[in-house]
Protein backbone atom coordinates (compact mmCIF):
# COMPACT_ATOMS: atom_id res chain seq x y z
CA UNK A 1 0.00 0.00 0.00
CA UNK A 2 1.38 3.51 -0.95
CA UNK A 3 1.32 6.92 1.11
CA UNK A 4 -1.09 9.42 0.33
CA UNK A 5 0.28 12.02 -1.88
CA UNK A 6 -1.39 15.75 -0.92
CA UNK A 7 -1.61 18.30 -3.72
CA UNK A 8 -3.22 21.34 -4.33
CA UNK A 9 -6.14 21.21 -6.59
CA UNK A 10 -3.69 23.30 -9.17
CA UNK A 11 -0.75 20.50 -8.87
CA UNK A 12 -3.65 17.96 -9.25
CA UNK A 13 -4.72 19.56 -12.30
CA UNK A 14 -1.09 19.64 -13.66
CA UNK A 15 -0.43 16.02 -13.20
CA UNK A 16 -3.81 15.37 -14.99
CA UNK A 17 -3.14 17.31 -17.77
CA UNK A 18 0.89 15.87 -18.07
CA UNK A 19 -1.09 12.11 -18.00
CA UNK A 20 -3.51 12.90 -20.22
CA UNK A 21 -0.33 14.70 -22.86
CA UNK A 22 1.95 11.53 -22.02
CA UNK A 23 -0.84 9.26 -22.49
CA UNK A 24 -1.99 10.03 -25.91
CA UNK A 25 0.33 12.48 -27.76
CA UNK A 26 3.36 11.44 -26.40
CA UNK A 27 2.59 7.69 -26.57
CA UNK A 28 1.46 8.31 -30.41
CA UNK A 29 4.82 9.93 -31.11
CA UNK A 30 7.15 7.37 -29.72
CA UNK A 31 5.10 4.71 -30.76
CA UNK A 32 5.78 6.41 -34.70
CA UNK A 33 9.59 7.06 -33.88
CA UNK A 34 9.56 3.16 -33.73
CA UNK A 35 7.28 2.50 -36.35
CA UNK A 36 9.74 4.49 -38.19
CA UNK A 37 12.76 2.87 -36.96
CA UNK A 38 11.54 -0.39 -37.52
CA UNK A 39 11.31 0.22 -40.81
CA UNK A 40 14.95 1.14 -41.69
CA UNK A 41 15.82 -2.90 -41.62
CA UNK A 42 17.70 -4.78 -39.56
CA UNK A 43 16.29 -4.37 -35.89
CA UNK A 44 19.79 -5.72 -34.53
CA UNK A 45 21.67 -2.97 -35.79
CA UNK A 46 19.81 -0.25 -35.74
CA UNK A 47 20.18 2.39 -33.46
CA UNK A 48 17.60 4.62 -33.93
CA UNK A 49 15.25 1.50 -33.36
CA UNK A 50 17.54 0.90 -30.04
CA UNK A 51 17.08 4.92 -28.95
CA UNK A 52 12.78 5.01 -29.84
CA UNK A 53 12.67 1.73 -27.44
CA UNK A 54 14.59 3.13 -24.85
CA UNK A 55 12.43 6.41 -25.05
CA UNK A 56 9.21 4.36 -24.24
CA UNK A 57 10.57 2.61 -21.50
CA UNK A 58 11.38 5.69 -20.07
CA UNK A 59 7.82 7.38 -20.82
CA UNK A 60 6.04 4.29 -19.71
CA UNK A 61 7.59 4.71 -16.09
CA UNK A 62 6.67 7.96 -16.23
CA UNK A 63 3.32 7.22 -17.03
CA UNK A 64 3.06 4.86 -14.31
CA UNK A 65 4.50 6.96 -11.73
CA UNK A 66 1.93 9.83 -12.08
CA UNK A 67 -0.96 7.37 -12.49
CA UNK A 68 0.11 6.27 -8.93
CA UNK A 69 0.24 9.90 -7.64
CA UNK A 70 -2.73 10.56 -8.71
CA UNK A 71 -4.35 7.32 -7.46
CA UNK A 72 -3.27 7.71 -4.06
CA UNK A 73 -3.37 11.69 -4.15
CA UNK A 74 -6.61 13.82 -2.07
CA UNK A 75 -6.67 17.14 -2.47
CA UNK A 76 -6.04 19.74 0.17
CA UNK A 77 -6.38 23.44 0.19
CA UNK A 78 -4.74 25.83 2.97
CA UNK A 79 -8.34 26.95 4.05
CA UNK A 80 -8.32 23.38 5.67
CA UNK A 81 -6.13 24.40 7.94
CA UNK A 82 -6.02 27.46 10.71
CA UNK A 83 -2.97 29.97 10.58
CA UNK A 84 -2.08 29.90 14.71
CA UNK A 85 0.60 26.88 13.89
CA UNK A 86 2.95 25.93 10.80
CA UNK A 87 0.73 23.43 9.10
CA UNK A 88 1.25 22.07 5.00
CA UNK A 89 0.07 24.74 2.75
CA UNK A 90 0.98 27.57 5.75
CA UNK A 91 3.07 30.61 4.19
CA UNK A 92 5.66 30.91 7.13
CA UNK A 93 8.12 33.97 7.13
CA UNK A 94 11.04 33.24 9.15
CA UNK A 95 13.94 35.46 10.25
CA UNK A 96 17.94 34.03 10.36
CA UNK A 97 18.64 35.18 13.98
CA UNK A 98 22.33 35.46 13.14
CA UNK A 99 21.98 36.96 9.45
CA UNK A 100 18.62 38.62 10.46
CA UNK A 101 17.23 37.31 6.88
CA UNK A 102 13.93 37.19 6.21
CA UNK A 103 12.86 34.41 4.07
CA UNK A 104 9.58 33.26 3.24
CA UNK A 105 8.60 29.73 2.64
CA UNK A 106 5.57 27.55 1.51
CA UNK A 107 4.80 24.03 3.10
CA UNK A 108 3.95 21.40 0.31
CA UNK A 109 4.53 17.77 0.24
CA UNK A 110 7.46 16.37 -1.46
CA UNK A 111 5.58 15.74 -4.79
CA UNK A 112 4.83 20.43 -4.59
CA UNK A 113 8.13 20.89 -3.15
CA UNK A 114 9.90 23.81 -6.14
CA UNK A 115 13.07 25.39 -4.20
CA UNK A 116 13.17 28.08 -6.76
CA UNK A 117 9.22 28.76 -5.99
CA UNK A 118 10.10 28.80 -2.16
CA UNK A 119 7.69 25.85 -1.62
CA UNK A 120 9.54 23.27 1.08
CA UNK A 121 8.67 20.10 1.58
CA UNK A 122 6.94 19.04 5.23
CA UNK A 123 9.32 16.36 5.16
CA UNK A 124 12.55 18.36 4.54
CA UNK A 125 14.70 19.10 7.92
CA UNK A 126 13.94 22.46 7.16
CA UNK A 127 10.18 22.02 7.03
CA UNK A 128 10.22 19.36 9.81
CA UNK A 129 11.74 21.92 12.03
CA UNK A 130 9.08 24.58 11.57
CA UNK A 131 5.68 21.88 11.62
CA UNK A 132 3.60 22.67 14.88
CA UNK A 133 5.57 26.12 15.54
CA UNK A 134 3.45 29.19 16.07
CA UNK A 135 4.40 33.07 15.56
CA UNK A 136 7.34 33.99 18.44
CA UNK A 137 8.95 29.84 18.46
CA UNK A 138 12.37 29.74 17.28
CA UNK A 139 13.71 26.60 16.12
CA UNK A 140 17.10 25.22 14.40
CA UNK A 141 18.58 23.42 11.71
CA UNK A 142 21.95 21.55 12.18
CA UNK A 143 23.90 21.30 9.15
CA UNK A 144 27.24 20.16 8.35
CA UNK A 145 28.47 23.12 8.62
CA UNK A 146 26.92 24.87 11.14
CA UNK A 147 23.54 25.11 13.46
CA UNK A 148 21.36 27.96 12.39
CA UNK A 149 18.79 29.00 14.20
CA UNK A 150 15.31 30.86 13.01
CA UNK A 151 12.57 32.86 14.42
CA UNK A 152 8.76 32.23 13.15
CA UNK A 153 7.53 35.90 12.66
CA UNK A 154 4.44 35.06 10.73
CA UNK A 155 2.24 32.38 9.18
CA UNK A 156 -0.41 32.87 6.96
CA UNK A 157 -2.95 30.90 4.24
CA UNK A 158 -0.77 30.03 1.04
Amino acid sequence: MSDIVYLTKERMKELEQEYQFLTTIQRKEVAQKIADARSHGDLSENADYDAAKDEQGLLELKISKIAEMLSNSQVISSDDFPTDKVYILSKVTVKNKKTKDIDEYILVSAAEADFEQNKISVTSPFGKAMMGKSVGDSFELKTPVAVNKYKITKIEKS
